[in-house]
Order: C-alpha cells, then structure tokens, then sequence
C-alpha cells in the first residue's frame, strides 16, 4: 500500500490505521531519511493503541516502552552500529509482549524478530510524504 500525506495529522492517521490491524508481538519497522516523518507515523499509531502519555522520539534513549492495553514499544536505532549479542540482550525486552514499532530498523542487522510491517517514508516536497507499508499479512488498510 501505498499513500501520500499532506500533513503531520494524515501522516499520524495513517499510522492510526495501521494499528488496527496490530496485536502483542507484533513488530513494525519504520524507515526513512531524517524529518520524513518517522516518529509522527508512530504517534499516531501509539495513540490508536491507547498510549495516553506523550510521544517522542527515543533517538538519545534508544527506547521508551509505553503503557496501553498491550504495551507499545518504540525504538530508535539511528545510533546503533552493528548490533553484538549483548546489546540485543539489552533491546529483548522491549519485544516481550508487545507491539514494538523500531525506527531505522537497518542498523538491528538480523536481530529483529519476524516482522508484521514495514514501513518506509520518504519526502515528497517539503509539507508532503509518501507512505509505503508493506506485509505479507492482509492488514485491510
């Protein structure tokens, strides 16, 4: 699927939709250059899930886990470079039980689990983004 937004609000419904169609264990890479609005996507989903806190990104954190009927966890790998088996033994928990949404999901190598979707952002001009999710499940977006 493929979708343009016009604004942060349709970037964060776009999101929104997606979420529907989540469930604990699932995992959604979110991919795209920096400001094409990766973590706005994640918002909206987070918020359709129930996460009632605020939303930012974890660029300096690496991580935040959000409360909600099934808990949302929200990594940002920009600053992982190669992953060894310990630092993923420091991420594992953050996929236990959870719908975990992993921004620049490239630098994870092979470690992520199985993945739900994979979305990618990507500028269009400077106020509009194109969307692509892509599953081998029929998430009915």
């Amino acid at each position: 699927m493929v979708a343009d937004t016009a604004s942060a609000a349709e970037t964060e419904a776009l999101g929104a939709r997606l979420a529907a169609a989540l469930e604990a264990g699932d995992v959604v890479t979110v991919a795209g250059e920096l400001g094409s609005g990766k973590t706005t996507f994640v918002r909206g989903a987070c918020r359709a899930l129930g996460v009632a806190q605020a939303v930012s990104s974890p660029t300096y954190t690496i991580g935040h886990r959000y409360p909600a009927a099934v808990p949302v966890a929200h990594l940002d790998l920009y600053r992982v470079r190669g992953l060894c088996a310990e630092e993923w033994g420091d991420l594992e928990p953050y996929f236990d039980g959870t719908i975990a949404f992993v921004e620049w999901p490239e630098h994870a190598g092979a470690w992520l689990p199985p993945v739900r979707a994979a979305v990618t952002l990507a500028h269009v001009d400077e106020s509009h983004r194109r969307v692509r999710i892509e599953s081998e499940h029929d998430l009915r977006l």
